[in-house]
């Protein structure tokens, strides 16, 4: 039904190394909140069968790698980034290699600073419903827009 893009930025992040998620749950929780901000959809509630509590949300984010040599993305805490959803099924969230780091070129010990890499995460939330009407290998319909659908 609804699909939207977003990003988000820690500027003092880290690579979650030391297993608390850091930066990279930071970013993460941005970017779906940056997805979702600013749409307002005041009429998905009577679209979607059984209202909000019935509506799917789907989560997936690009995180960028733990460190160089990394075939793994850095750590994120998904219980965080599930707080940002007030309402509906949240999916299982998919975790994909993605986003990017940065040097900001400053290290601000204040914050919490170990190093002056940044971290973006990109975030993708599509929200939908189940219509009972998928075979059981499908897991989306794909619509052409020059079918005017």
């Amino acid at each position: 039904m609804f699909t939207q893009v977003g990003f988000g930025v820690d500027q003092h992040g880290n690579d979650g190394s030391s297993g608390s998620g850091g930066g990279a749950t930071k970013a993460a929780v941005r970017a779906v909140r940056n997805a979702i901000e600013f749409n307002s959809i005041p009429g998905i509630a009577e679209s979607v069968p059984g209202g909000r509590s019935e509506m799917l949300i789907s989560v997936k984010l690009g995180v960028p790698f733990k460190r160089e040599n990394s075939s793994e993305p850095m750590e994120v805490n998904l219980n965080e980034v599930a707080k940002v959803f007030p309402y509906g099924r949240l999916m299982p969230i998919n975790v994909v290699i993605g986003g990017l780091t940065f040097n900001t070129g400053r290290i601000v010990r204040e914050l919490g600073d170990i190093d002056d890499i940044a971290v973006c995460v990109a975030a993708c939330v599509s929200i939908g419903y189940d219509s009972g009407k998928r075979g059981s290998d499908e897991t989306h319909t794909i619509h052409d827009t020059k079918d005017g659908v």
